[in-house]
């Protein structure tokens, strides 16, 4: 089984990492990381990069395609060559997921319409551009697209895909193995739940305002 995880500029590292550490532990997997060109890619810090082995055209049949979100998301929603990777993979492929805004890439790929998803909070309403149905759930399933909330939950989304593909034992064994046992100081990981003053604070640096195209 081939996972293929894309990169490019200025993506979130965790949106790639939780994948990679979950997904990548299923038996006899074999996950590459895979951009326009091989080198290493900055994610959206600049102080972190990720290296892609394989360039896209080197990878053109992944069993399972994981495209991650971030800042960078917003220059690729025109980006040709990645969307039509995307499409070509995803004709071939057993699964199509993404984290965060990731599934925004999906969607400007014509993957998501009259589907179900999710993304990060902030760009739930950009899906709906798309003909998506968006869904403020951590981790959304329709037919073979997997579609995962914020950045932290593409831990959650390969969990249950391995679940899905390799039975409970072996993703109970995942979990333990990385000790994925959430319990977090604070109580402020959803908009539902964190002090009004915090979600206002994260709408005012949002990239993706009221509902428009987003330009930076």
């Amino acid at each position: 089984m081939q996972i293929a995880i894309v990169l490019y500029d200025r993506f979130t590292a965790l949106d790639a990492v939780g994948p990679y550490e979950t997904l990548g532990r299923l038996p006899d997997a074999e996950t590459v990381f895979v951009a326009e060109r091989t080198g290493p890619v900055r994610t959206d810090t600049g102080n972190l990069a990720l290296t892609a082995d394989r360039t896209l055209a080197e990878v053109p049949s992944p069993d399972i395609v994981v495209v991650p979100g971030g800042p960078g998301q917003t220059p690729q929603m025109t980006n040709g060559a990645l969307l039509d990777w995307i499409r070509a993979a995803d004709a071939t492929s057993t699964w199509t997921t993404s984290v965060c805004t990731g599934s925004l890439l999906l969607a400007a790929a014509g993957l998501l319409e009259g589907r179900r998803a999710t993304s990060h909070w902030l760009a739930l309403d950009e899906l709906r551009r798309f003909g998506a149905e968006p869904t403020g759930e951590r981790v959304v399933t329709d037919g073979k697209y997997v579609t995962a909330a914020g950045v932290s939950s593409g831990i959650d989304m390969g969990l249950a895909l391995v679940g899905r593909i390799s039975g409970e034992f072996v993703a109970q064994a995942v979990q333990l193995g990385i000790e994925y046992d959430p319990q977090p100081p604070y109580d402020a990981g959803a908009p539902q739940k964190a002090p009004a003053d915090v979600v206002e604070l994260m709408r005012s640096q949002s990239r993706f305002i009221l509902g428009q195209e987003p330009t930076t």
